[in-house]
Formats: C-alpha cells, sequence, structure tokens
C-alpha cells in the first residue's frame, strides 16, 4: 500500500552538495556522499540526487558519482541530470539506481518518456516539471535551473508526462526553493487533483509542520525538501538532519486522518 514519503533532495554541482534560493547562487554545504552515510543512518523513506550542472552543460550524467551514490544508498535513490537517452537511463538503472528522473529532455520529445518507461519499467522513470507562477495566475514550465520557459501550464506537461508513461512526477515550485516557509498548498492541490500517478512536492518546506500541511491536502503523496534536511535553525547552520521513525508516523498519522 502506498503511504506518504518523507525525501531528502540533493542538489549536486561540481561533484559537492549545494543549495539554491529560487534556483540562484548555489552554496558549497559540503560532500554528498557524507549526507547519504548520515541519511542512511537516519533511515530515510527515499532519496532524490540533481545534478544541476549536466543538463546546462550539455554533458553526460556523471556515471562514476552516481555508481558512488548507489553503492552507498540503504534507501531508495531517484537520480537526475543530463539523462536525454535510453542507453544513459538503462546504465544508471545497472548501477543500481532504483528511479531515474528526466526533465528538459522529457520536455523536448515527450517520447523519450515512454521509450524509457518501455525499457526499464514505467515505476523507475520520475518527470520532475519545475515550475513558476504566473502573473495572472496559473503555472508555466521551466528547464535549464528554471532560465527557459516552454510556454507551457504545468498541468498540461503533467497529464501528458502521465499519458507517456511516466510512473511519477515530481513538482519543482521554483519560487519556494530554498525560501524555507511553506510549500505552495495551492499548487499542489491542483497538480495531485490533475493526475493520478505519484506526486512528489518539491520547494518551500521548512517543518516539519509543512510537511503536515502538504499531507492534510494531498494525501498520499511525496514531500520533499533540500534545506529543512541540510540547514538548521535561523541561521541556517548546515547540519544534516532527518525525523526519526517514531516522529514520521505520527506526523504521516496525523495528516492523513
Amino acid at each position: 500500500m502506498l503511504r506518504p514519503r518523507i525525501i531528502p533532495c540533493l542538489l549536486v554541482s561540481d561533484n559537492g552538495l549545494v543549495k539554491t534560493v529560487k534556483f540562484k547562487d548555489p552554496k558549497y554545504v559540503g560532500d554528498p556522499i557524507n549526507a547519504v552515510k548520515i541519511f542512511n543512518e537516519k533511515e530515510v523513506d527515499e532519496l532524490l540526487v540533481v545534478d544541476i550542472d549536466a543538463t546546462v552543460q550539455n554533458r553526460e550524467p556523471n556515471y562514476r558519482l552516481i555508481g558512488q551514490f548507489a553503492v552507498e544508498c540503504r534507501m531508495p535513490l531517484c537520480y537526475g541530470g543530463g539523462i536525454k537517452t535510453v542507453d544513459q537511463a538503462r546504465r544508471i538503472i545497472g548501477l543500481g539506481v532504483e528511479k531515474v528522473s528526466l526533465s528538459a529532455a522529457a520536455l523536448a520529445d515527450p517520447k523519450l518518456i515512454t521509450a524509457i518507461a518501455d525499457e526499464v519499467g514505467r515505476q523507475s522513470v520520475v518527470v520532475v516539471l519545475d515550475v513558476k507562477k504566473k502573473l495572472l495566475g496559473g503555472y508555466e514550465v521551466f528547464t535549464h535551473n528554471g532560465t527557459k520557459s516552454t510556454k507551457r501550464s504545468a498541468v498540461d506537461v503533467a497529464r501528458e508526462a502521465e499519458q507517456r508513461g511516466a510512473g511519477e512526477i515530481v513538482i519543482n515550485n521554483i519560487d519556494h526553493d530554498g525560501v524555507m516557509k511553506g510549500y505552495d498548498l495551492q499548487l499542489c492541490k491542483e497538480l495531485r487533483s490533475a493526475v493520478s500517478v505519484p506526486m512528489s512536492f518539491l520547494g518551500g518546506a521548512g517543518t516539519l509542520e509543512h510537511v503536515r500541511d502538504l499531507l492534510k491536502v494531498c494525501g498520499v503523496v511525496g514531500a520533499a525538501a533540500g534545506s529543512m534536511f541540510v540547514f538548521k535553525g535561523a541561521y541556517r547552520a548546515v547540519l544534516i538532519n532527518y525525523p526519526p521513525r517514531a516522529q514520521r508516523d505520527e506526523l504521516v498519522a496525523a495528516s492523513i486522518r
């Protein structure tokens, strides 16, 4: 049975762990492999790792680093960044990664979603949509770290991704990235009602109350966050953290009553 998941998201740039605010000014916060080891000890539900350089630099995924992640991870791992072909996806799954996430390449050629799903299984294909709120309402999808607009609505793209064979969709809110003031619940509710495949939401979480709010509105979804699991306190001191199992179970139970 599906249950809500609480998912740390690690952003990788130049082989280092970084954090951004509204997709800008990446700040180095440590060694991503060391972060994985700490998350192992804390028994996290799932881990999302995104190389934010690969697509904008038009380069291949870093298979050596991905292999290191796969060897270290004792939880389900989803990797994204630079995946443009079926062969690349197959190679990454072959390294021991459970899921691959697609973004810019899937938006440029939606048939890629179907091709990869046919090769590695729909359950292993995640489509990540980076979205911004439009001035006159609605949400628009961007690529290349939020620098290129697709001129398409998040709902339309999410529905097409599902139809093409995506096993999961992640909605990453550019405006809320790194702000730690809560998810955009309007966006989350709108997208959750638009598709039937599993979904996760990323961007804005700063406390467990924010996670609880999301689960109350959307039910069984993934609550993903970066800053909340990397920083601690008002001064954003770097400290890898994650709620213990008992606290997570209590949170989930309270949010879906």
